[in-house]
């Protein structure tokens, strides 16, 4: 349903709640995140339409996954991990302006009945988290999945991460993975909040198209991808294997789940100690080190090459 009337203040309760969402708090209390502009918003209305790949929490799903994964048709975590029914959006936001532009989003929302509430270019300006609003913005349900689901549904290729707080950076391994074809990406509880609206961005709609885990103690989530039967392996720039080496031994056609550390400090000896080998990627120029994101993608697609012979 589409509303008629145009809100124009920023006193609406249901703009001042999509607001609190900014927070982590109150994303984390009602498990709702923004996801703002039209990539965003086309991905997450297509979330419920394709197939999910595996370790996906149910498409469709109504509500917050509880300790088990289940979703119950109440929003609330079910006792059977039936899937429940409903959009993964539950509000979209538009200005005149972007509806003239996008109108097959908002009728494609309406359709799957979402509200949509026109509102004006303050009202938006004051939502959006960027500094040119793109005139959509949708509030999400949460889509993160448990970590035994994703364990569980034997992936060959994960990310793990470990004390990465850059939203930016964290948005664009996500995105890097999504690319890469990897199975699922895991935030550890030191890490960044995967629904940061920095970081919904930075994925460009990848994190709705692979299963993430958010919050996972880092030693749980490495033991856990071990027990499936994954090599964990630590991109570390002072290791002293080198990426090639694995390539040429093949050792990166095996299950592998890759720990990535902070962007200013990498990973300390107490988490390289959790894999398997640590893996420098080789600098053959003069540059001092390559950043978080590029490294990411240099490990994350050499593995990729690998599982496909």
């Amino acid at each position: 349903m589409i509303a008629s009337d145009e809100v124009t203040s920023i006193r609406s309760p249901r703009v001042k709640a999509a607001r609190q969402l900014a927070r982590r708090s109150s994303r984390q209390r009602t498990r709702l995140f923004l996801a703002e502009g039209p990539q965003a918003v086309r991905e997450a209305l297509a979330w419920g339409q394709v197939a999910p790949r595996p370790g996906d929490g149910p498409r469709g799903a109504s509500g917050p996954a509880g300790a088990d994964g289940a979703r119950g048709g109440s929003g609330q975590p079910g006792a059977d991990g039936a899937a429940g029914s409903g959009p993964l959006i539950t509000e979209l936001f538009v200005t005149a302006e972007a509806r003239s532009r996008h109108d097959e989003l908002t009728s494609q929302a309406a359709a799957q009945g979402v509200p949509v509430l026109a509102v004006s270019g303050q009202v938006m300006a004051e939502l959006a988290q960027t500094v040119t609003p793109q005139g959509l913005l949708a509030v999400c349900r949460f889509i993160d999945v448990p970590l035994q689901r994703l364990t569980a549904a034997s992936p060959r290729l994960v990310v793990l991460l470990a004390n990465v707080r850059d939203p930016g950076n964290a948005g664009t391994v996500l995105r890097t993975a999504d690319a890469a074809g990897a199975d699922g990406v895991v935030f550890s509880d030191a890490s960044v909040d995967p629904y940061n609206s920095k970081c919904v961005r930075a994925s460009a709609g990848s994190l709705f198209h692979l299963p993430v885990v958010a919050g996972s103690p880092l030693r749980q989530a490495a033991a856990a991808l071990r027990g499936a039967g994954l090599q964990i392996l630590a991109a570390e720039g002072s290791a002293g294997r080198e990426l090639d080496e694995l390539e040429s031994d093949g050792a990166l056609g095996r299950p592998t789940a890759w720990l990535f550390g902070n962007e200013a400090w990498g990973l300390p000896a107490d988490l390289v100690a959790l894999a398997d080998q640590a893996v420098a990627v080789p600098i053959y120029g003069r540059a001092e080190s390559l950043n978080l994101a590029a490294a990411a993608a240099v490990c994350l697609y050499a593995s990729a090459r690998a599982r496909r012979g």
